[in-house]
């Protein structure tokens, strides 16, 4: 499985637009770290599916894109800081700690 993380807007969004997403590959960690991301995907995947607006407008929040590839198939999971599930927040949470810049 790859997991990329790409971020949006906020405060630092003309810092973020000329830098890679992140990217982790579950063939390159190790097989309880693969594991951890597999249950974290699983979990955030039905969590990011509800109400696709936001609750709230923040002018200076930061949106997020998980793309998760696998089997040939590939999902994007996306959603912001005024609007994240918890399983969603997990999730990029382990991203952000694990990630390399492509």
């Amino acid at each position: 499985m790859r997991v990329t993380l790409a971020t949006h807007g906020g405060l630092a969004a003309p810092v973020l637009a000329g830098l890679p997403p992140d990217v982790v590959d579950t063939h390159a960690l190790p097989e309880s770290a693969a594991a951890e991301l597999s249950r974290l995907v699983a979990a955030a995947v039905p969590a990011a599916g509800g109400d696709p607006e936001p609750r709230r407008r923040a002018p200076d929040a930061m949106s997020y894109s998980i793309t998760v590839e696998e089997g040939g198939h590939s999902s994007v999971l996306v959603q912001s800081d005024t609007d994240m599930s918890p399983e969603f927040a997990a999730l990029l949470r382990w991203l952000k700690e694990h990630a390399a810049r492509e």
